[in-house]
């Protein structure tokens, strides 16, 4: 098989209060996007690793990643668009194994488990159970229901798909004026089941400041100095 990762890296971070990409900040010495190409570089069901970035940013990418086997794509005004841009560049794929760059502390269980479930079902997607009671608010902020817990599931990346089916969502959502921030929610929108591999709670997203010390304390949690 011929699996390709897609990275999304072109994101502004503005949330981060940074005035350089949040994949350029550092956690213990490396890099965000360092860290997350790294886990992806170590599994052998990846063949090609493609990470999309912002044009501006290419410099600084190519010199911190310089030591891995991998391509670039420029993002697109979307996370949809920024997906196809890499899309557009594989010649032969089995799975397209899409993860968002901001989410370094993935571990190699859970991208292979994932793709293994992809291997079997066409599509699968690394979630966690909510710990909060989740409620659902009107415009005024007023809670209008209770979703019963035990049915969620809060969808993290990676996510994998059998990449002619891929294809075909991606044509079915360009026919109907669709833009999906969530590549799930584009495959269930072709009538395909995704099915869900339960992860870590630690695989968090980098989007705030205070995540860069949390990340921190997770690490040294599983043991790095």
């Amino acid at each position: 098989m011929n699996n390709v990762a897609v990275i999304l890296a072109a994101g502004s971070g503005t949330r981060m209060k940074s005035d350089k990409s949040k994949l350029l900040l550092e956690i213990n010495g490396k890099t965000v996007i360092e860290r997350t190409v790294k886990a992806f570089s170590n599994i052998s069901e990846v063949d090609e690793i493609i990470v999309v970035i912002r044009e501006s940013d290419l410099n600084e990418f190519e010199k911190h990643l310089s030591k891995y086997d991998l391509s670039y794509c420029f993002g697109g005004a979307t996370r949809q668009e920024s997906v196809m841009n890499a899309v557009e560049t594989i010649d032969e794929c089995d799975l397209i194994i899409i993860h968002d760059g901001a989410r370094p502390l993935v571990t190699e269980k859970e991208i292979t488990d994932t793709v293994n479930k992809a291997k079997e079902t066409g599509a699968a997607a690394v979630g966690v159970t909510p710990k909060d009671t989740i409620k659902i608010v009107d415009e005024n902020l007023q809670i209008v229901g209770t979703p019963d817990r035990s049915n969620l599931i809060s969808i993290r990346t990676p996510q994998v798909f059998d990449f002619s089916q891929y294809l075909k969502a991606v044509d079915l959502a360009k026919k109907q004026g669709k833009d999906f921030t969530d590549d799930c929610r584009l495959v269930e929108n072709l009538g395909r089941k995704v099915n869900v591999v339960i992860g870590e709670y630690t695989n968090i997203k980098i989007t705030t400041p205070e995540d860069i010390p949390m990340a921190e304390s997770i690490l040294k949690m599983r043991g790095e100095k």
